[in-house]
């Protein structure tokens, strides 16, 4: 699981390192001696520095945070991931990243995601298949594509609205 509150996800007195241990250990998937090397690779995985493993995780951004997060998801080899809003707090540059990296997972790994989030944009990116909620109840659900290209409800048609879209001016439309 991936929670979208990574402030509260973590042991506030754990290294980064001891966070992404736990995994590692908890499910016997490394011996000690090899869980270092584990931690740096999955740090790296993440785009982030394995020098951050001795770091307390409550000194890193929020980005950096929900980078460990991911990362200790990934650490057990899961077969599915739970994501609540997990690249919300992440900027652009890192969210592509992210999104690139559960992809990437997701193909080498066959993993499946449960990605609960707002923004279809991302939804897109890594949705094979999507549900709709509204008021707590599905109220649409088909393959991610044919639910964006042809909503059927008005929770669905608000979703898309909200996606931001670039507009150009008539100025800019007529430049070379």
């Amino acid at each position: 699981m991936v929670f979208q509150d990574v402030a509260g996800a973590f042991n506030p007195h754990a290294s980064v390192a001891d966070v992404l241990d736990d995994p590692l250990r908890i499910h016997r998937i490394a011996p000690r001696r090899e869980r270092p090397e584990r931690i740096a690779a999955l740090l790296e995985r993440v785009s982030l520095s394995p020098t951050l493993a001795t770091r307390p995780v409550h000194d890193l951004s929020g980005g950096q945070r929900q980078r460990v997060a991911i990362a200790r998801a990934i650490a057990s080899e899961p077969k599915l991931i739970v994501l609540d809003e997990a690249v919300s707090a992440l900027d652009v540059s890192i969210r592509g990243k992210i999104l690139e990296l559960l992809v990437e997972l997701q193909q080498e790994r066959g993993l499946a995601y449960l990605f609960v989030s707002h923004d279809l944009s991302v939804l897109r990116a890594v949705s094979h298949h999507m549900a709709i909620m509204e008021r707590g109840r599905i109220v649409e659900t088909g393959p991610a594509d044919a639910v964006i290209a042809h909503p059927e409800t008005v929770a669905t048609k608000a979703l898309i609205a909200a996606v931001p879209k670039l507009v150009r001016t008539a100025r800019e439309e007529n430049a070379p």
